[in-house]
């Protein structure tokens, strides 16, 4: 019995999802393309291509989405320094988390901490949760390239 091209596509997506969830749930753990391929029954290079086919973003970036995203979090309840909170959520390099952070967040790891700090202060816990909720894949606000 021969697979037609459809049914490749669909037991890859089954795949991915699969990383997917994985990333989801070990995000704090060491994870690279390599191993999360390995895992899949994948090369590393199909792994990423149909990954960010699927996705839309290549497997590294969507487990960075996630450690900031996390971050974010634990950076708004206050009881851990940026570089604690670096490495609760799995990344290894100070520079790396702070550098990502800001490109998603639009602000550092520490100026959002004290912003968040003011706009939840005095909120029950159950509202401060919904308005600091993170958003995926919330890219900073940049300036639009000039055309002229």
């Amino acid at each position: 019995m021969s697979s037609t091209p459809a049914d490749q596509r669909l037991r890859d997506l089954a795949r991915l999802r699969r990383v997917r969830d994985r990333i989801d749930r070990e995000y704090a753990q060491p994870l690279d393309v390599e191993a999360l391929a390995c895992g899949a029954h994948m090369s590393a290079g199909h792994l990423s291509r149909e990954f960010k086919r699927a996705y839309g973003e290549s497997p590294y970036s969507y487990v960075m989405t996630r450690r900031i995203e996390r971050a974010m979090a634990l950076l708004q309840r206050g009881d851990l320094s940026v570089t604690e909170v670096c490495f609760a959520v799995g990344c290894s390099s100070l520079g790396t988390f702070s550098t990502r952070f800001t490109e998603l967040v639009g602000m550092s790891p520490s100026a959002y901490r004290r912003e968040r700090a003011q706009v939840t202060q005095g909120l029950p816990p159950c509202v401060a949760k919904q308005v600091a909720r993170p958003v995926r894949n919330r890219e900073a606000p940049g300036t639009a390239p000039s055309l002229a």
